[in-house]
């Protein structure tokens, strides 16, 4: 694993300076996009390897096919609940997920998602880790825009943006990205919420893998790419 990151507290000004000049060039960015605590745990999911819309879509699939809490997900044979989350594709695996989830909600907490926030971060996070098919963006999704724990979501942006800024090296891995940016930033779900949006909106129009759009980048003062 890559792990050669320079002193993280040396870089606090520059991180919180990129900050602010994403948002001052996007705006706040109103994440996450579910519109309660339950369907953000199960967007979180549905929408790994796959777009927003895609998640959005199956989402829009529960809810018409009157599949839409724990209790309902639970109840549906697992091969039905696979053909109505289709469009999110991968629908056999994510349906599993779902599941098992589900299953994790239903025997630790009695069903009570707002029960299960009650657990501390340290706690929680290796309990909704150890889950089959969830892996530490999808649990730190849930953590972060469901439960408005203070713990920083790394995705494949992330890291395309800070390596390519210079900040970490090229194959940063998940722990060594969050470390670096949560100890250059306050341990605020709030700016971390919005921040990683900001980086999501900088990542798909302007630092794409193949053909960045240099240019229009509000934040080539620190690019080294």
């Amino acid at each position: 694993m890559y792990r050669d990151i320079r002193p993280a507290t040396t870089y606090e000004p520059v991180v919180m300076d990129i900050y602010q000049r994403l948002w001052d060039h996007f705006g706040p960015q109103g994440w996450w996009p579910g519109e309660s605590t339950f369907e953000t745990i199960v967007g979180a999911i549905l929408t790994q390897a796959v777009t927003w819309k895609n998640a959005e879509k199956a989402i829009r699939a529960l809810k018409q096919a009157r599949v839409f809490s724990v209790a309902d997900l639970l109840a549906i044979p697992l091969e039905e609940l696979g053909r109505i989350i289709t469009p999110a594709l991968y629908h056999r695996q994510k349906a599993r997920k779902l599941v098992i989830m589900m299953e994790f909600i239903q025997h630790e907490y009695g069903g009570d998602y707002d029960l299960m926030f009650y657990e501390s971060l340290e706690v929680l996070r290796p309990k909704i880790l150890s889950l089959w098919g969830i892996g530490p963006e999808t649990a730190d999704s849930i953590l972060l825009y469901a439960g408005n724990y203070p713990i920083f979501v790394v995705d494949a942006y992330t890291r395309r943006i800070f390596s390519r800024l210079g900040l970490v090296g090229q194959n940063v891995d998940y722990a060594a990205m969050q470390s670096f940016l949560q100890s250059n930033t306050p341990a605020d779900a709030g700016l971390y919420n919005e921040y990683h949006a900001l980086l999501v909106a900088l990542g798909a129009r302007h630092c794409r893998k193949n053909r960045p759009d240099c240019a229009a980048c509000p934040i080539t003062f620190y690019c080294r790419h």
